[in-house]
């Protein structure tokens, strides 16, 4: 209890929460973490109700969410947010200053630059009991936001619209943004503190009152009202809201009785490891794992519902003509749950991150794409060994995966039994595959990683390897074929396969998914 105490004081975050944090038994970070949630919860109703664009102006609207944004910032991690308001405003010279020709290869240096040696300092500074506090995920938010506008105000300023794809051109910034709406897309309290990063000009829309109404009329094709504004009212986030936070509660309700009964350690535990049947670990890793997604899917469906609240993330009318405010939205619960692929499960998970890689990374790579993005993706997850256990392991899985499905699969599509049986299995399959690739993640360092992979005899390295090269050595390639095309332009364009559907923008693919 006495460390426990000593890593609370050590925070350089507000500590007037400190009782609440010994009286719940939670760090103080994470507590000061949610009070800031909730406060931006109530915070975002009153955005939309009375500071909404026909009672305020736009100049009004950036500087209030900018200014909540820093509170936020400075309560949660004191002095520390001088990391992130450093390269917002570094990041910021660079796009005034720079040659636009060069803007996004400059903003990616500096912006990934200084996050890869705050994401130094937390392994081998702050994780040695110096500091507790944890500054590193709203640096990879605000990386994420500097360097998808840089990359989109090269595509309007410098590149002709026929260099571009219809979802380059669509998101093309053309002009400069002023100071006041860098600052504020950067750092509104609706996102500050656990995203997710959205599209310059969806937000710039939202504070200017276009958000919705564009929305509708690219969803109908006509509009009722003029300079933005309907006459008829906009539709109510308030069933969204509700929902979202419902299934934060379920998850906060999870995660005080289960999770906090499953460690993940526990399955590194010397004498569990050593006395205990595979089976019985397998099992174990297998609830573990599955324990510890709820405080993700917590954290990331209210800041969903933070940014509704406040009449941000709408989609459009879905195919029932209801409003669907899954705009950005960062996961898909029940995608996840019942994902029978790798690819279907990292489509539906941390999606706003992966469109980010694709439309950064992927989509602008002359060569090497899958390569470069995985890197990136490590490089802005952290320094953590277990990361890049993680990332390695699941590249061999992957091919696995769609050398089976290509092979495979196609034998039990004409009963809908054999369709079912398939189906289970490879959720089975899918579901302990995870397991075994995102354990490390969560174990971060080199040592537990290595005990974990001993433990479970290597197996899914083992098997995944074998059928990646047994499977591709009885199906070599035919002659092209119409099939074939559709086949392997299936398999080459993963990064470019659509979530699900309550996630997908009704006039875009612009939440394309990085496989």
């Amino acid at each position: 209890m006495g460390e426990r105490a000593d890593t609370a004081f050590n925070t350089t975050g507000s500590k007037w929460l400190l009782p609440v944090s010994g009286y719940l038994g939670f760090p103080l970070d994470q507590v000061n973490f949610l009070a800031c949630q909730l406060f931006a919860l109530f915070a975002a109703f009153w955005f939309r109700l009375y500071l909404s664009p026909s009672h305020a102006n736009p100049l009004v609207r950036h500087a209030v969410a900018t200014l909540l944004g820093i509170a936020f910032l400075i309560f949660c991690f004191g002095w520390y947010s001088a990391h992130i308001l450093t390269v917002v405003v570094a990041s910021y010279l660079i796009i005034i200053k720079s040659d636009i020709s060069n803007v996004h290869r400059h903003s990616m240096v500096v912006a990934m630059g200084y996050l890869t040696v705050c994401q130094v300092s937390r392994v081998f500074i702050f994780n040695y009991g110096i500091l507790s506090t944890d500054f590193s995920g709203p640096l990879m938010i605000v990386t994420q936001k500097i360097t998808t506008m840089a990359f989109q105000l090269h595509d309007g300023m410098c590149k002709k619209p026929e260099q571009l794809t219809p979802e380059q051109r669509l998101l093309a910034i053309n002009v400069r943004p002023s100071l006041i709406e860098y600052l504020s897309y950067n750092l509104n309290f609706l996102s500050i503190l656990v995203g997710p990063c959205s599209n310059y000009t969806d937000y710039i829309d939202f504070i200017e009152g276009r958000h919705i109404s564009k929305r509708l009329r690219q969803h109908s094709g006509t509009c009722n009202g003029q300079n933005g504004y309907d006459k008829t009212p906009d539709p109510s986030p308030m069933n969204a809201v509700c929902r979202k936070l419902l299934v934060c509660s379920g998850c906060m309700l999870f995660f005080l009785t289960v999770t906090r009964s499953l460690p993940i350690t526990y399955n590194v535990d010397p004498h569990f490891v050593s006395q205990a049947p595979f089976l019985t670990r397998l099992t174990y890793a297998f609830f573990s794992i599955q324990a510890a997604r709820p405080k993700f899917y917590f954290a990331w469906t209210l800041a969903d519902a933070v940014n509704n609240a406040a009449g941000y993330g709408f989609l459009g009318m879905d195919e029932n003509g209801e409003p669907s405010w899954d705009l950005i939205c960062n996961l898909n619960i029940l995608g996840i749950e019942t994902a029978t692929s790798f690819k279907t499960f990292i489509d539906n998970w941390n999606i706003r991150t992966g469109i980010w890689l694709k439309a950064v990374c992927y989509d602008r790579a002359p060569k090497h794409r899958l390569a470069l993005t995985f890197i990136l993706s490590a490089l802005w997850h952290g320094v953590y060994p277990g990361y890049y256990f993680t990332f390695i392991t699941a590249i061999p899985i992957t091919m696995a995966a769609r050398t089976v499905r290509k092979c495979i699969r196609h034998y039990f599509l004409g009963h809908t039994g054999l369709k079912m049986g398939y189906d289970i299995i490879t959720w089975a399959a899918t579901q302990l595959a995870i397991c075994y690739t995102v354990m490390p993640f969560l174990l971060l360092a080199v040592e537990p990683t290595l005990v974990y992979y001993r433990s479970m005899y290597f197996h899914v390295h083992i098997i995944s390897i074998l059928a990646a090269i047994i499977l591709h050595q009885k199906h070599k390639p035919r002659e092209p074929s119409a099939t074939s095309k559709t086949l392997n332009s299936t398999t080459t364009s993963s990064f470019s396969s659509p979530c699900s559907a309550q996630c997908q923008p009704v006039h875009s693919n612009n939440n394309d998914k990085v496989d």
